[in-house]
């Protein structure tokens, strides 16, 4: 009996045990893991900091930032490593998520065209006609093209928009002429850059140049969650920001050849070499402390209320698209 009761009990310890890591377990969907714009999330994990918090995090892939967010709102995760406008849009929809912690003030994004068609394609005002990658439909992607196609005169109905995911799906469509010209990141641009198959048309990967083009810092990655779940764990938001704002130092404080040595060989799109030279060209765009610059959400909104009906027909509440509190708290 003595032994059936020890085993009851152990049985019942590692239960409560298995329950605890469970809780401490935060499923993070990140809209292309790949990208170096979401670099903090890979070498976060990477250097545990995750596991230095106490936490158990899962990073999961998705091919573009509208799919992670319908799993956030699903349920199926616990925060998105995607794009701050995703706040905005979602707010405009009734939904009350925030930026916890800002990882770059530059979309780290740049539009390319094939070079097949340089010629034709100038600016974005010859978009008018063309087919135009974008990793999906709803996507910053396809806000920011939308928006720089309105500047140069180009209606939305003007040109299409192809969903093409980013990496390899991009770069497979550009070569097989199912778009004409798209926006993408690196290390996927420098790719088609180094080639030949492309050239820039439009670079928005570091703060001067997204100014440049669109009259002001664009705030983008970052790591938003729904205000309901921060609300009711706040312990584990901070320890998150916690490992992430320690991440943003070490990118600061690193050249990009000591971060590639961090990060897992798969990571680096086969080519070493260009990853490094691709992430020291545009490392200006990341944050050193995740701290939201206050002139970024004006831009974004003015940006998402020229190309987004719903953003323009709200009434939005900037300060609850994002906090500042965590990051303060981290320092």
């Amino acid at each position: 009996m003595r032994q059936t009761t020890l085993r009851v009990l152990g049985a019942i310890l590692i239960a409560l045990a298995a329950r605890a890591r469970a809780a401490d377990r935060i499923v993070l969907i990140v809209g292309g893991i790949e990208k170096q714009i979401y670099l903090p999330a890979r070498l976060a994990d990477q250097l545990g900091y995750f596991r230095e918090q106490g936490l158990e995090v899962e990073l999961m892939s998705e091919p573009s930032g509208i799919n992670a967010e319908d799993m956030l709102l699903s349920g199926a995760a616990q925060g998105v490593i995607g794009a701050y406008d995703h706040t905005i849009d979602l707010q405009a929809k009734g939904k009350a998520v925030q930026s916890v912690v800002q990882f770059s003030i530059a979309p780290g994004e740049v539009e390319l065209v094939a070079t097949r068609l340089a010629k034709q394609i100038k600016s974005p005002a010859d978009f008018k006609g063309r087919r135009l990658g974008v990793t999906g439909l709803g996507s910053s992607t396809s806000f920011l093209t939308q928006y720089l196609a309105i500047l140069h005169d180009v209606k939305a109905g003007e040109m299409t928009l192809v969903p093409t995911g980013s990496g390899s799906t991009f770069i497979a469509a550009m070569r097989q002429s199912r778009i004409d010209a798209g926006m993408t990141t690196e290390p996927t641009a420098s790719r088609l850059l180094t080639t030949g198959e492309a050239q820039v048309l439009v670079d928005l990967r570091t703060p001067e140049a997204t100014h440049k083009a669109l009259g002001g810092l664009y705030p983008f990655a970052c790591l938003y969650m729904e205000g309901a779940w921060i609300n009711g764990h706040r312990t584990e938001t901070q320890k998150l920001v916690n490992a992430f704002v320690k991440t943003l130092r070490y990118i600061s404080e690193h050249s990009a050849a000591e971060i590639a040595a961090q990060l897992p060989e798969r990571y680096l799109a086969g080519d070493k070499a260009l990853y490094i030279q691709s992430l020291a060209s545009s490392k200006s765009m990341f944050t050193p402390d995740g701290v939201m610059p206050p002139s970024g959400p004006p831009t974004v909104l003015k940006i998402l209320s020229r190309v987004n009906r719903r953003v323009r027909e709200r009434q939005i509440d900037l300060p609850r698209t994002y906090t500042t509190e965590f990051v303060n708290a981290a320092k």
